[in-house]
């Protein structure tokens, strides 16, 4: 078991409800599969009307809630720069980094994916459009994100560990001989104006 902490920071939005994904990670197998990775802090992000789903669902839960450390909150006006931030990893704060899964939002996914943070994206199947998915497919077909259904969480997490040795590629190189890109969180750092 690892001694330093790896998070793994859920959002699923401001603006909708997701109530199923906050069920899905709030869910004793999808605890359990963290902890098979050596996660040991799950946050989340669980929306402006959820907080009573939250706490009910945590109440279920087995004691010690699987090994795994548990905190929510419903919105953050600055917004969640700083609760990525905790999925990276940073061994001077004793951080061996972690994952984030979000709902397909495209600033979340943009904002996880400056960071460089092994990313799940969860589209949300009950809005009218399918923009969330087709943003998911798209980004998991050029090898960026890891998409999941909600059901599907428990193998997203073991899909995604693999995810940082392929972050050293983004965006890839167009052939043999070719200067080095930037990588992905650069180019959307840059692209987006962050200075950090």
């Amino acid at each position: 078991m690892t001694s330093s902490m790896k998070l793994c920071f859920v959002t699923v939005g401001a603006t909708a409800s997701f109530h199923l994904l906050l069920q899905a990670i709030l869910d004793e197998s999808f605890l359990v599969a963290l902890r098979e990775h050596e996660y040991t802090h799950l946050l989340v992000q669980y929306g402006k009307d959820s907080q009573t789903l939250f706490e009910e669902s945590l109440s279920k839960l087995p004691s010690g809630n699987c090994g795994i450390e548990i905190n929510g909150f419903d919105f953050n006006h600055a917004g969640l720069d700083s609760e990525m931030r905790l999925a990276q990893a940073n061994s001077s704060e004793g951080r061996s980094g972690g994952l984030i899964i979000s709902h397909a939002g495209t600033g979340s996914i943009l904002g996880a994916l400056r960071l460089g943070v092994p990313l799940v994206v969860v589209p949300n199947s009950t809005l009218k459009d399918n923009h969330q998915e087709e943003l998911a497919r798209e980004l998991q077909k050029q090898g960026y994100v890891v998409a999941s259904k909600y059901q599907d969480l428990s193998t997203a997490v073991k899909r995604a560990e693999a995810l940082p040795s392929r972050m050293l590629t983004w965006p890839p190189v167009n052939g043999i001989g070719q200067r080095r890109h930037r990588t992905l969180a650069q180019v959307v750092s840059d692209e987006m104006g962050f200075l950090d």
